[in-house]
């Protein structure tokens, strides 16, 4: 059995075209491999403190003697870390917000990037430890950033993202994207079209993966 992290993080609730999209993305993939066991976080909803002086106890040494709110935001940093790590694929939902993520998702990063838990420090540089998991983005974006190099150069969505994810350990980062949504109804319905054909593909490839372990 496999398991799988939805995670959105999107504050417009049921106008929110990221929710629409990991919606799908959690049906297509528990339909090609129903054993799968689904965990849902709501950042919009529970979102953790952002990091302060007490919310940074978990990298403090171990025995270190921790206040009572150190404690309490010690046991929230934990939950969210261990859920990452038990979780073999995981499913983001990141609208572009002022070109990057929410703030509720980098407060989760914030929390799951621990060393010694999901990366390491060596004499060659840094280590990612959550390895063997795969990440599927639903990126939706009000303008078009991926047709131009400035575009590209505005946007610190999906680039931030693959890079915090692979200092992780997570290489198999895949964006499922609809952008150009606040462009007109054409402009919205392209997009649409696009991110479902994505999501199609990464239908398939569980489903391929499926018959794979089976026929192992």
């Amino acid at each position: 059995m496999s398991k799988l992290l939805h995670i959105d993080s999107s504050i417009l609730g049921g106008n929110s075209v990221s929710r629409q999209l990991t919606a799908q993305i959690v049906a297509s993939w528990r339909a090609a491999k129903p054993d799968t066991e689904v965990s849902y976080l709501d950042l919009a909803v529970d979102t953790p403190n952002h990091l302060s002086a007490e919310s940074l106890g978990f990298r403090l040494p171990a025995g270190a003697e921790l206040s009572a709110v150190q404690q309490r935001e010690n046991a929230v940093s934990e939950a969210l870390v261990s859920q990452l790590l038990a979780s073999d694929v995981i499913v983001i939902g990141a609208p572009l917000y002022n070109f990057s993520i929410p703030s509720q998702l980098k407060a989760w990063i914030d929390r799951i990037a621990q060393v010694g838990r999901t990366f390491s420090y060596t004499d060659k540089g840094p280590v990612g430890l959550a390895t063997g998991k795969t990440v599927i983005v639903a990126s939706t974006r009000g303008g078009a950033y991926s047709t131009s190099d400035a575009g590209n150069a505005m946007e610190h969505q999906e680039s931030y993202l693959k890079t915090v994810f692979g200092f992780l350990g997570i290489t198999d980062v895949r964006i499922v994207r609809a952008e150009g949504l606040a462009m007109g109804d054409a402009a919205k319905a392209a997009a649409l079209s696009a991110a479902n054909l994505e999501i199609a593909a990464h239908t398939q490839d569980a489903a391929n993966q499926a018959k794979a372990s089976l026929a192992a």
